[in-house]
């Protein structure tokens, strides 16, 4: 039985809203996690994503033990203290990593060898030793090691990853041990065929975890496939544990996963889009790099909140876009964790009110309407 209480407080269909809570703070769900991959959300202040409403954030296994290295954390105080965020932290095990940055790679049944993709050297990434880290990263939230294969793929690789990742799952619990207050999540893996990702969820439950995770989405399918693989896969996980999806997504990917059941997601493409020149809004995306921002003084959205998208000029952001000032990055990066978590805190509200069906329609008709172009 978990110590990490999470209270369920409505629910819309299948849709909930509710509150995972630990020492640190609690975590309204639905939540979207900034991505910190490197004790660092890019381009922006910790205080600063605090005040976006975010409250947790992501850290990366692969890149924090490659360079500064867990042990040097630990000896700093920790990750909340290293890079100072005093809130909940969820570290990913690696797996997706090593996966998709190594060198190279091998998978065995002992874990993941591989050489950094930093500095070619070599390093074993077991079961063992991704909880080792993560205990002396200090995080609040855990994820197992998984084997996360590309889709598409054979239902023959689909499964071997599956199984594996299910063994590495009980390593990777037996080697978490006892936390009191940290919190471990299983990863429900199997590609894209319905019968192995209930066959995992399965696997996993039977386990014993503090939260369940959908891995191996978001890898190149399309949208139809990762929805018709949680409509397969949230039935089969227990109703009073959080359920995360990996990895995910667009802003669209969010409204319908929450529609589905779904309580947690992280993903880089808010910080990756704003350091490119690209803004999310209530209109949709803004690029600016675009030629006609150049003359428009008006901001990118003067009904928000947020003073990146309330108190600077298209023409002002435009400028830095093209002229390669880090100010342009910062502003809107800032400008899309505060959109991504905006629409979260709408859409709770929406299923606390029982109105989720209506603030999706609503969200969608301002999407289509799109911006509105300069006078």
């Amino acid at each position: 039985m978990s110590d990490i209480p999470f209270h369920i407080e409505a629910t819309d269909g299948a849709a909930r809203r509710g509150e995972l809570v630990f020492k640190r703070g609690e975590i309204r769900t639905p939540a979207f996690m900034p991505v910190g991959t490197a004790a660092t959300v890019k381009a922006m202040f910790p205080e600063t994503v605090r005040a976006t409403g975010a409250d947790i954030i992501l850290g990366n296994t692969y890149h924090l033990m490659l360079r500064p290295g867990a042990e040097r954390i630990d000896r700093l105080g920790g990750l909340h203290t290293f890079m100072n965020w005093p809130r909940p932290i969820l570290t990913d095990s690696g797996g997706f990593q090593v996966m998709s940055l190594a060198k190279l790679r091998k998978v065995s049944e002992e874990g993941v060898r591989f050489q950094s993709h930093i500095d070619g050297s070599q390093h074993m990434l077991s079961p063992e030793r991704a909880m080792e880290i993560q205990r002396l990263l200090g995080s609040d939230i855990q994820m197992q090691l998984d084997e996360c294969v590309s889709l598409p793929c054979s239902p023959e690789e689909a499964r071997r990853a599956m199984e594996l990742s299910l063994r590495w799952a009980e390593r990777s619990k037996v080697a978490f041990g006892s936390q009191p207050g940290h919190a471990l999540f299983g990863i429900v893996q199997g590609g894209a065929e319905p019968e192995l990702r209930r066959e995992s969820a399965a696997g996993l439950v039977e386990l014993g975890f503090d939260g369940y995770a959908i891995g191996g989405l978001a890898v190149g399918e399309p949208q139809a496939v990762m929805l018709a693989m949680l409509d397969e896969t949230v039935p089969s996980l227990p109703v009073a544990r959080p359920r995360y999806l990996m990895g995910v997504g667009t802003p669209d990917d969010l409204v319908e996963a929450v529609r589905r059941g779904i309580d947690m997601f992280d993903c880089v493409m808010p910080t990756r889009a704003g350091r490119h020149g690209l803004a999310y809004t209530r209109r949709g995306k803004v690029n600016l790099r675009n030629a006609r921002h150049a003359d428009d003084p008006r901001p990118l959205d003067d009904e928000s909140d947020c003073p990146a998208a309330r108190d600077y000029s298209r023409a002002y952001l435009h400028h830095l876009v093209k002229s390669g000032e880090a100010l342009g990055g910062m502003l809107l990066s800032w400008n899309n964790i505060h959109y991504y978590q905006s629409l979260m805190a709408s859409l709770r509200e929406a299923i606390g009110a029982s109105g989720l069906d209506d603030r999706i329609a609503s969200v969608r008709e301002d999407w289509r309407a799109g911006d509105i172009p300069p006078p």
